[in-house]
């Protein structure tokens, strides 16, 4: 019989120097550590542009890669960061009562005709077919899907309101891919569709959902405003995209200078504008006229064109980043798809369901906020989807110390931090830190070693300080809830 001391490891004399370089995880909840040593961070190789944009910076900085045209490889920093997005939808489409599924990627041309869309989109549609010759499509959008599951299951009043929401991957052929996830073939979207059993009731619904993005844009940080749209191919009475001004944007928003009436170009009605068609006679001087290509449409309004909802006030425009639309459907859906509802037991009278949809961009918000809140030392995220709040920098190899104040700032989980234990210089990991954005840097020095007190580093801030150990817990997490 073997003897047991040949199946025992022995424990090391000096456990507390084994624990420092342990990645295992927390002494008291075993959760693990974040080192940067065990995280794929593929920043190097990758050199700074001229007039870099949000994207260039997206790259530099480990967070992806592009395989082809519009198509995009998320790393793992990318990953958090999308996956925080994620949570936070959870957070607000549960509040007011959505549950959350997932449809296919796969729709049928079928399907697509039947609801009359199909010979309106198809250029921009990935189509396939199966080995029965069946066609079918990769969605750039699940309205068709979800009504006909809806209409398959749901036959009364009372089970209404329904509140469905997903968040997976959207594909569409896009002619011109560009800015990188602003513009993109295959792209992750939150899509939430609603069904009420009258027009009263949907447009509370729209309130409601309405009030549920203000409160996810407010946790972003990020200043989104509101406009009225179009509804184009969506359909439907009512319609309002979320926006973020930022030149790279591809909407055109007009905004009046008095009143703060605002709306994209596609909205404004002809009439109202202050270019009356009429008088865009052909010149009786027509041979002295250059030639042009320019096409002149004297429906859309120019920059101070006369403010139609106070007539006092000039329009002014900007361009801006969609990332999030809301379209009221009514039954522009329902009844092509045969989706209707009775409205009591004594009436046999079947009414279609009122429809509302709702979407916002997750992978282009990634992009958005890189285009948005960066600088020319990198990206700047804020805390609510930043790939960690706070990266640890020692100015010296890593030690027992080090890690044991990583496991004092991180045990209860308040505070999402990282520690750069690299084998590489002090210089080289905060230029690598200001790339990636971090919203809080903790650099632990000299002042540190010999005084307790550590360097806390806030670009967003413009802040530098020196904190006590003692107190830098606290202190971080106010300090994060200004950004």
């Amino acid at each position: 019989m073997l003897r047991q001391s040949l199946w025992v490891l022995k424990r090391p004399r000096n456990r507390r120097q084994n624990r420092a370089f342990s990645h295992q995880g927390f002494p008291e909840t075993g959760r693990p550590r974040w080192l940067l040593s065990k995280l794929w961070t593929p920043t190097g190789g990758v050199s700074p542009v001229k007039k870099e944009t949000g994207h260039d910076r997206l790259v530099r900085a480990g967070f992806l890669r592009q395989t082809q045209s519009g198509i995009f490889q998320l790393l793992p920093f990318g990953l958090r960061v999308q996956q925080k997005i994620e949570a936070l939808l959870d957070k607000h489409m549960q509040a007011i009562g959505a549950s959350r599924l997932s449809l296919s990627a796969f729709s049928t041309e079928e399907l697509w005709r039947k609801s009359g869309r199909f010979d309106r989109v198809a250029p921009e549609l990935f189509r396939l077919s199966d080995r029965r010759d069946c066609s079918l499509l990769l969605s750039p959008t699940h309205e068709e899907e979800i009504t006909q599951l809806v209409a398959g299951a749901v036959y009364s009043q009372k089970d209404l309101p329904l509140r469905l929401y997903q968040i997976t991957r959207k594909y569409r052929d896009e002619m011109r891919p560009r800015h990188g996830l602003l513009r993109s073939r295959e792209f992750v979207m939150k899509d939430l569709y609603t069904f009420d059993n009258s027009p009263e009731a949907a447009e509370n619904t729209y309130r409601e959902v309405s009030d549920a993005y203000h409160a996810f844009f407010a946790d972003l940080k990020l200043p989104i405003l509101v406009a009225k749209a179009s509804s184009g191919d969506m359909g439907g009475d009512l319609s309002h995209e979320y926006l973020l001004f930022n030149p790279a944007g591809e909407e055109t928003i007009e905004t009046c200078d008095k009143c703060g009436y605002m709306t994209d170009d596609e909205v404004m009605a002809p009439q109202k504008t202050n270019l009356d068609p009429v008088e865009l006679s052909e010149s009786e001087h027509v041979a002295f006229t250059p030639p042009t290509d320019e096409h002149l449409d004297p429906s859309q309004p120019m920059d101070r064109c006369a403010c139609p909802a106070c007539r006092e006030g000039s329009l002014r425009l900007s361009q801006a980043l969609e990332l999030g639309h809301t379209f009221y459907l009514g039954t522009r859906y329902s009844k092509p798809l045969n989706l209707s509802i009775q409205l009591s037991n004594e009436s046999q009278n079947l009414v279609p369901a009122q429809m509302g949809c709702y979407g916002i961009g997750v992978s282009r918000i990634l992009g958005a906020v890189a285009e948005h809140k960066s600088d020319e030392r990198g990206l700047c995220w804020p805390r609510a989807i930043a790939p960690f709040e706070v990266v640890i920098v020692p100015t010296s190899p890593v030690t027992a110390q080090v890690i044991d104040f990583y496991d004092k700032l991180a045990h209860d989980g308040r505070l999402d931090v990282v520690l750069d234990d690299r084998q590489e210089g002090f210089g080289w990991k905060m230029k690598d830190a200001d790339a990636i954005g971090y919203p809080v840097i903790v650099v632990l020095g000299r002042a540190w070693r010999e005084g307790g007190c550590c360097e806390v580093q806030c670009r967003s801030l413009g802040l530098k300080e020196s904190i006590d150990v003692d107190a830098v817990g606290c202190h971080l997490d106010d300090l994060l809830n200004r950004i």
